[in-house]
């Protein structure tokens, strides 16, 4: 094993002329309520909060996603995730523990730059978007999915509603996969879904309990301050 040799960083400059990169700067806070297996509500099991910061983005169009889960009665939060979210949707989790929850699964790809570039401007527009979701060395899973726009909903203000329909499938170990069914209230002026309800069918059924719920509200955005 090679030996590692760590040095002040006032050292590093002096012997390089070379500043280290400092870590990206967060350029967008967002609250979100969450609701797993449950309705979206301020109280009760399997309700909770999410804060989540966006830093970036790179040349690419991705950037960086950390986000921390709060559920309702715990004692303290559960350990942060942080991934890259590239400008399509893919998204990337190298850094340990890699478990994302159900919640920051759904809500990662949707904060992409570009997942919702196929919306045409009256929102009543129809596209497939692909994506895949790599969690270090444990999951590979293989999204598609079709969203249709239904246009302004009314007395929401400038909120479109979208319906999503799709798949995702594991690549590589235990062969999984689960049918995705998304109704998403997407603001298209701030860039972010404001409302989400995500139903996941998972496949081969295992249990007659075989679906997941994820609802998720918007609460808080640092950009519209």
């Amino acid at each position: 094993m090679k030996r590692m040799i760590f040095l002040p960083i006032a050292l590093t400059i002096a012997l390089t002329g070379q500043v280290p990169s400092p870590s990206p700067a967060v350029q967008r806070h967002l609250e979100y309520r969450f609701g797993y297996n449950t309705a979206v509500a301020d109280q009760g099991n399997g309700t909770g909060s999410m804060s989540v910061d966006i830093s970036g983005p790179a040349a690419d169009g991705g950037v960086t996603i950390s986000a921390t889960d709060t559920w309702w009665n715990a004692v303290r939060p559960a350990e942060t995730n942080a991934c890259e979210v590239y400008a399509d949707g893919d998204v990337s989790c190298q850094q340990r523990p890699y478990r994302l929850s159900a919640m920051q699964l759904v809500l990662f790809p949707l904060l992409a730059q570009a997942y919702f570039h196929g919306l045409s401007p009256d929102g009543t527009s129809r596209w497939t978007q692909k994506y895949r979701v790599s969690r270090g060395d444990l999951s590979t899973w293989d999204c598609t999915l079709t969203l249709q726009g239904k246009g302004p909903i009314p007395n929401a203000g400038r909120l479109v509603m979208i319906q999503s329909n799709g798949t995702i499938e594991q690549q590589g170990g235990h062969y999984r996969a689960a049918t995705v069914q998304e109704t998403i209230a997407y603001d298209p002026v701030a860039g972010v879904p404001a409302i989400v309800r995500d139903v996941r069918s998972h496949l081969p059924q295992r249990s007659p309990a075989n679906q997941d719920l994820v609802e998720l509200k918007l609460t808080s955005d640092s950009a519209q301050h």
